[in-house]
């Protein structure tokens, strides 16, 4: 879930609204708050706590709440983790420290730590293009013995590594594994992924509801179909400037468009100007969100 933001960096809290709405309306199973495409390492922990409680009070018990505590300092995680289960959350999300990246024996200990003190269920979140190391496989597995770590949200983007870890984990039917890159949502869920976690289904959320049904229900055809929907969507509106943060601008440039929530992105990123918002209005009418 992307974080609506007002001009001054505040949370865009009638923004929240619609945008929680809009999302839940389209039958998604789950809520992920300050994950990547929220921006969460770039919020002020003011924000970061308001809007985990506002989510929370919206949610309202109808889907599960996961909240990001991914930073550099563990006690900061234990810290968000408990806010965050005082809120009403049903699990949390952490990707390894960043900034000096941590070995694999580093990381268990990190992990292990988090999960013996944490109030609620840990997901893992292997993000290595961010924080600049992966989860190994084999420490993944050696994680998913802990009885409060319940499950892995991988957005490698490397379907050998997400395949791997489904072998390696077959033992335990309980670990979810979540595919994050959407684009590859429906084939690993027909291949036994637990789910997905789509920045695009702030957008489409109908969509992604949709293809993990087909897949669960192993309607191949149907599948393809909506993972050509999925692509063409990722065509038009992820690739456009050539910046890191290209995802997180086009999801909510459209959002904007949508009359959703405003733009407004943390600092010191800034959104889409004319020109390339005039190329995810153009997106968006061909997908048939908006009119001509």
């Amino acid at each position: 879930m992307v974080t609506p933001l007002t001009p001054e960096r505040k949370l865009d809290v009638e923004g929240l609204e619609r945008l929680i709405a809009h999302i839940l309306g389209g039958g998604v199973h789950g809520l992920f708050a300050l994950g990547t495409t929220g921006e969460a390492p770039d919020l002020p922990y003011d924000v970061r706590r308001e809007l985990v409680e506002r989510t929370c009070a919206l949610a309202a018990g109808r889907v599960p709440v996961l909240v990001g505590i991914t930073d550099t300092v563990s006690s900061e995680s234990l810290r968000m983790g408990e806010f965050a289960r005082s809120c009403g959350a049903s699990a949390l999300v952490a990707a390894p420290p960043y900034y000096f990246a941590a070995g694999q024996p580093e990381l268990l200990a990190y992990y292990r730590k988090l999960a013996d003190e944490l109030p609620l269920p840990l997901f893992l979140y292997n993000m290595p293009s961010q924080v600049k190391v992966m989860i190994e496989v084999k420490t993944v597995v050696e994680l998913a013995r802990h009885p409060n770590i319940a499950g892995l949200k991988d957005s490698s983007g490397n379907i050998r590594y997400f395949n791997a870890c489904l072998h390696a984990l077959e033992e335990r039917p309980g670990f979810s594994v979540l595919m994050g890159p959407e684009e590859a949502m429906g084939e690993t869920v027909l291949m036994g992924a637990s789910g997905g976690v789509a920045g695009g289904a702030n957008i489409f959320p109908r969509l992604f509801a949709d293809l993990y049904d087909a897949a669960i229900a192993m309607d191949v055809p149907r599948v393809r179909a909506l993972q050509d929907r999925v692509m063409l969507a990722s065509s038009l509106l992820y690739g456009i400037g050539h910046h890191n943060s290209s995802f997180v601008k086009g999801v909510k440039c459209a959002l904007s468009l949508m009359g959703i929530c405003s733009d407004v992105l943390a600092e010191p990123r800034e959104p889409f100007n004319a020109g390339d918002r005039a190329k995810i209005r153009a997106g968006l009418v061909r997908l048939g969100v908006l009119a001509q």
